[in-house]
């Protein structure tokens, strides 16, 4: 894998998510701080979203925005060749 998808841009733009998740904004006309789960889309908890209800689209998604995740490999031997498997065969067994 290369490009957007290198493993090097995969930590970047997680970190990138995560820097744009914890960010505010004074916002003059209501008086108060605004962030991320003021203005996202929270299909799920409209109500009330925290951070982690805001749709985010992005290939990080397919592992849940979480480094930990990415970073996972498991030894993998179901018939086929007997080997480690890793986030680029996460990557394609999910698209």
């Amino acid at each position: 894998f290369s490009g957007v998808l290198a493993e090097d841009v995969l930590l970047a733009l997680l970190e990138l998510q995560e820097t744009l998740a914890a960010t505010t904004a004074w916002a003059a006309g209501s008086g108060r701080n605004v962030s991320l789960q003021d203005v996202c889309y929270a299909p799920l908890n409209p109500g009330e979203p925290g951070v982690g209800d805001c749709a985010v689209s992005s290939v990080t998604q397919y592992f849940q925005n979480n480094r930990s995740r990415l970073a996972l490999s498991a030894w993998q031997q179901d018939g086929k060749k007997p080997g480690t498997v890793d986030w680029h065969d996460h990557l394609i067994y999910c698209v």
